[in-house]
């Protein structure tokens, strides 16, 4: 399977991730979570959301325009942020380990660098589609 199809397949089954864990919380969870602590879980739940998104939109510009480095990289700190910085954030708050929250600062750092990479994708000349 070549990069784009892997992106846009990671995108798409992390979009229904996002909707059955946002499902999750709002019928399993709103009653036994803290108000700040689902505030806490869809918070993740929406920056996975957009990251998903951005990951379908990075496959089609890949299928579009071809790959370079910089465009396998966005990914890669796409896939990284999604789970340092959602993934921390659901184990913060279904666990209550706080802990768990010096994690999450990563993640964004990874979101932050991968829309960075991506900006930096679309002056690079391309190469093949692998």
């Amino acid at each position: 399977m070549d990069f784009a199809r892997k992106v846009l397949l990671f995108g798409t089954v992390n979009g229904a991730l996002c909707i059955l864990l946002g499902a999750f919380a709002a019928h399993g969870l709103k009653n036994r979570l803290s108000a700040q602590l689902l505030s806490v879980y869809q918070t993740g739940v929406e920056y996975h959301f957009y990251h998903a998104l951005a990951l379908i939109l990075l496959g089609v510009l890949v299928g579009q325009y071809g790959c370079n480095p910089f465009m396998r990289w966005s990914a890669r700190f796409f896939i990284i942020g999604v789970l340092l910085f959602s993934g921390s954030l659901y184990s913060l708050s279904l666990t209550g380990i706080t802990v768990l929250g010096a994690i999450t600062p990563i993640g964004g750092i990874c979101f932050v660098l991968g829309w960075i990479v991506l900006a930096l994708a679309v002056v690079q000349p391309s190469d093949s589609n692998r």
